[in-house]
């Protein structure tokens, strides 16, 4: 019997030992995560908010596990004390030595497996404890809302509390119910199994009983549970704020004189509930446990649950309008506060059937920068033309504006960055992936409308390194940060890093930037090599004592690093200015509890600013954030909880603070809940009488062309009334069930007049062609769809581009691009441009032909000013382009390319000596 005791002592040591080996691991792999974000963040100047984040992190943890793991063993370790013996002394018998005792047989076996009872509740104590503060910690962000929060200014309809209420401190009251409820029901169930276990609680077989400690116990936290509830009631007062009936999102009129009675009735019966189950702890009655648990959860059933809905059908339903109409408004003026909807300034639009070349000559900018190029056809053709190497890889393309030496212009540009994978298989080595090819180089960049006579794009920026032909100089083009999914790389190291390729050889270069963790020592090789799981890292002889390394390159990893609490654009975009290149990352402070407000995104959430533009250094890395929405309150309680994080806009550099745009996504979540909520009137809005919804368009290739809902897009215009082009977003809406244009709502992005939205309404008694209109008109005009049908039947594919519904003064014009692709082909090429006015739809091979065949002008005298003055400056760049490529073909000796250009630019020269430059045509 010894040896059997000795060999459970034994199992439970190695046991321990196992597990201590185990947690051991754990808690290293934790302080060298830690330990290496710390050296991380103070690498790019953001110590201060590593250590916010982590303290604030810990101290909830521990507040969390503390509370719950002494609340779980401190029940525990009562049921333990006051339940039955686990031993009767009187059947234990002396064996050995005087003063010693031995259990016998059968009975020794029976007691052995609870002989460490105070030990079992501990760890099961320590357990419970941690997956409840894992389970919390998650939440540090609303802890830290909480404690700093600002008032909002504004006040709910039902309580009249200040909103900043709703968004700072409902959220730390709901999650500490949460955690309440939690931890009672942990505290039960431990203190069930030791009642269980001992014998007190017997509920097999009759008579079921219950020792009077394990009633006793029980009762006080049945009664515990029930004081919780009725807080949790209380709460739920609020909650009501976040209704929808289907009507009305927010407390409803049912909500108000239905639901918030019964809630409160509910706080005082569970309140009651609890008083007197405390007192029943010294009577020991079942039954008043039984009556307070049937009263209250059966009133909250028949009072909560089945009375309501009763009350909202029989009499809510028929005088519905009549009943919800403050909550109704309520529910829009809220709706539209939260989503910056109550600044959209709301201007009529005449659509007067009066554009003529001379009103298109008025408005140059406008038409010069008209998007004929759709981002998936120009990214193929980037990808043909640009990538140059194998490795080098497009990942999108961006719209942006700059001003050239041509004006005003709106580009399309895209940097080429390094995808390590697409190395050869037998490349793809240690010190290839992490030491040799490290960056990316240079952007390509092009105009929207313009185009080669072959139908490509014609390039302001190109090739490797990025020469400039248009353009503005880039002085460092290498992009160590980008949009790929790119792994740790080590620099200042003993080998030179690839740079780009040149000719028969390559160009390499070293890093000088400031970014990077420096690794030289072999403390810090050994730590980066734990955590990064790379042996590699302390072994290579190629890594010095200068070495550093670069984490976390991509820039939306990045970004969310420094600032978790932002929700990030889909979409940052490459930005050339002074010589470099920047990303520029918008951000958004977004909550799911602004009350009265219709969800419209994400997770529930219902509240949404653009508080924070973020720039990225494409060579350094270095991170700011500068201050978009100062209004904004969760931003305000974000710089008080980050002091040195955000810096104000006007510390943005005057020629990056041109190039911030309103982001499409802020847009696209705006339009969607304007749809609805333009209609001011309850009545409006209750019967859905103007409802919006955006257009449909069709695109894909021609045969196989979708209707598809057309998302909006960037431009340059000039708005009615304004005296200058700006660049603007836009989107035309439609009124729902209908293909009319109703419609145009517009975003201001250029810094002067940055973040205000117009919309632009039509005159409801005449038909405004919508763009899936004109998708028809276009489908029936023969001599389009003859010419579509014969390049498809020539082994073509005709590619329908997406169509631009362009506001000139007080008309619309209708454009679309068409592209022709060998069926076999990756190259899409810009073949006709197809534009739609009043009755009248033409297809030409350039915009300027077609505006003059659509206004029945192909020979003016002030035509060729109008569509097409920057026809012979984009020729004699093209011819410049070409003659610069055919210089660099003959220095590295490739005869057949040099030949190839010089064929190129032979028609080109001749095009500019004939002077045939009137309306594009050849």
């Amino acid at each position: 019997m010894r040896s059997a005791v000795e060999s459970g002592v034994r199992l439970r040591r190695y046991a321990i030992r196992a597990a201590a080996v185990i947690v051991g691991l754990i808690v290293l792999g934790r302080i060298t995560g830690i330990l290496v974000d710390w050296l991380w963040f103070s690498s790019v100047g953001y110590g201060g908010v590593f250590w916010t984040i982590l303290w604030a992190r810990a101290l909830l943890a521990t507040a969390v596990f503390t509370v719950s793991a002494g609340a779980i063993g401190l029940s525990g370790m009562l049921a333990h004390r006051y339940a039955r013996p686990v031993v009767d002394p009187s059947q234990a018998v002396v064996v050995g030595p005087p003063g010693t005792t031995e259990l016998t047989g059968d009975l020794a076996e029976l007691v052995a497996p609870h002989i460490a009872w105070r030990s079992s509740i501990v760890w099961v104590a320590i357990v419970l404890g941690l997956v409840i503060a894992g389970g919390e910690i998650s939440n540090w962000d609303i802890a830290l809302r909480f404690i700093h929060q600002v008032p909002v200014g504004q006040r709910d309809p039902v309580f009249g509390r200040d909103i900043g209420f709703y968004l700072f401190s409902l959220p730390v009251y709901v999650a500490i119910r949460n955690w309440l409820l939690r931890l009672v029901l942990s505290c039960a169930i431990v203190t069930v199994a030791v009642y269980a276990l001992r014998g007190d609680i017997a509920l097999e077989r009759p008579p079921r009983t219950f020792s009077a400690a394990a009633f006793t116990h029980g009762s006080a936290l049945l009664g515990l549970f029930f004081a919780v509830m009725a807080w949790s009631w209380w709460l739920a007062r609020f909650l009501l704020l976040y209704g929808d009936n289907g009507v009305v999102v927010g407390a409803s009129y049912t909500d108000v004189h239905v639901q918030l009675p019964v809630l409160w009735m509910l706080v005082g019966l569970a309140t009651a509930a609890s008083i007197a189950i405390w007192i029943n702890m010294r009577r020991r009655s079942y039954r008043l446990p039984i009556v307070a648990a049937l009263v209250v959860f059966g009133s909250a059933f028949v009072f909560a649950g089945i009375y309501p809905p009763l009350f909202e059908r029989f009499y809510v339903k028929p005088s519905e309008l009549t009943l919800e109409t403050p909550y109704i408004k309520a529910n829009i003026a809220l709706t539209r506060e939260a989503y910056g909807l109550a600044q959209i300034e709301v201007k009529p639009f005449d659509a007067e059937p009066g554009l003529t070349l001379d009103s298109l000559q008025a408005n140059r900018a406008t038409i010069d920068n008209i998007r004929l190029w759709d981002v998936q056809p120009l990214m193929d053709t980037y990808a043909q033309l640009q990538e140059i190497r194998t490795y080098y890889k497009f990942l999108s393309v961006d719209i942006d504006r700059y001003r050239l030496d041509t004006g005003y212009r709106q580009v399309m540009l895209s940097a080429r960055e390094l995808q390590p994978s697409m190395l050869p298989p037998n490349a793809q080595t240690w010190v290839n992936l992490h030491l040799i090819f490290t960056h990316g180089i240079g952007i390509v960049m092009s105009p929207v409308t313009e185009k080669s006579t072959e139908g490509l794009p014609f390039f302001y920026l190109r090739d490797i390194p990025p020469v400039a032909n248009g353009g503005p100089p880039i002085r460092e083009p290498r992009l160590y940060f980008g949009e790929g999914q790119q792994d740790y790389v080590i620099v200042k190291g003993n080998v030179a890093e690839f740079d780009y390729p040149k000719g028969a050889d390559n160009a390499y270069t070293t890093y000088s930037g400031h970014d990077g963790v420096p690794i030289g020592g072999a403390a810090r090789r050994s730590l980066f090599a734990w955590q990064l799981d790379d042996p590699n890292i302390l072994l290579s002889g190629y890594i010095a004592d200068q070495s550093r390394i670069l984490l976390h390159r991509n820039i939306q990893e990045r970004v969310r690093m420094i600032a978790p609490f932002l929700t990030l654009d889909h979409d940052p975009y490459v930005v050339a200015s002074g010589g470099r290149l920047f990303w520029i990352q918008d951000t958004y402070t977004v909550s799911q509890w602004f009350p009265y407000s219709r969800p419209g995104f994400g997770d529930g959430a219902n509240y949404i600013r653009n508080s924070v533009k973020v720039v990225i250094d494409a060579y350094n890395g270095t991170v700011d954030f500068y201050v978009s929405d100062p209004a904004d309150p969760l931003l305000r309680t974000y710089q008080r909880i980050f002091p040195g994080l955000f810096k104000p806009l006007d510390a943005m550099p005057s020629e990056l603070r041109q190039h911030i745009r309103y982001p499409e996504d802020l847009f696209l979540i705006q339009a969607q809940l304007f749809r609805a909520y333009h209609m001011d009137a309850p009545e409006v809005f209750y019967n859905r009488e103007d409802l919006w919804q955006f257009p449909r368009e069709l695109v894909g290739m021609d045969g196989e062309s979708t209707a598809s809902t057309m998302p909006p897009y960037y431009t340059i215009m000039r708005l009615p009334g304004d005296p200058r082009a700006e660049f603007i977003l836009m989107l035309p809406m439609v009124p729902s069930q209908r293909e009319n244009m109703i419609a145009w709502l517009a975003a201001r992005c250029d810094p002067t007049e940055y973040g205000k939205l117009i919309v632009y309404t039509f005159p409801k008694d005449r038909l405004i062609f919508g763009p899936f209109q004109i998708e028809a008109r276009i489908q029936q005009n023969t001599e389009i769809s003859q010419q579509i049908s014969l390049w498809n039947q020539m082994g073509s594919r005709v590619i329908r581009g997406h169509l631009v519904v362009v506001p000139i003064e007080n008309s619309i014009l209708y454009v679309s691009p068409l592209y022709l692709r060998a069926a076999s082909g990756q190259l899409p090429e810009l073949k006709r441009v197809i534009a739609a006015y009043g009755e009248r739809v033409v297809m030409e091979d350039t915009l300027g032909q077609a505006l003059a065949a659509l206004f029945n002008e192909s020979v003016r005298a002030g035509l060729p000013a109008l569509v097409t003055t920057n026809v012979p400056d984009a020729r004699a760049r093209e011819a410049l382009a070409h003659y610069d490529r055919a210089i660099e073909r003959l220095k590295a000796g490739d005869w057949s390319g040099f030949g190839a250009e010089m064929d190129a630019l032979r028609p080109l020269l001749e095009g500019l000596g004939g002077g045939r430059s009137g309306g594009g045509q050849k």
